[in-house]
């Protein structure tokens, strides 16, 4: 199932949008889809990792919010330059989400 969402862009995004469809051969809404689903994507990566430097939730949570698997998350903190902090209570919990799998 599919929903239609309208938004204004200004002219600039539009005509950007409409230059990325020329390259990629692909019709503005596929790409206007693939994009935005990307930012989504990004941003809740961003999100979950906050989350995680902040202390609220641990990395294999994080990894599960997302839909990553952990290693690739860890991966993604790493490069985004995120402290790896993991303590024995924080291994118990993701032992316990492991097995709700």
């Amino acid at each position: 199932m599919s929903a239609i969402i309208t938004t204004r862009v200004p002219n600039e995004l539009e005509e950007q949008l409409e230059g990325i469809s020329r390259m990629e051969h692909l019709d503005k809404s596929t790409v206007v889809r693939r994009l935005l689903g990307k930012a989504v994507e990004e941003w809740m990566i961003d999100h979950a990792l906050s989350q995680y430097r902040d202390g609220k939730i641990t990395l294999g949570k994080a990894a599960k919010d997302v839909g990553l698997p952990l290693r690739e998350m860890i991966a993604i903190a790493a490069k985004k330059g995120i402290p790896f902090q993991y303590g024995l209570d924080d291994l118990m919990e993701d032992f316990q989400s492991a097995d709700n799998l």
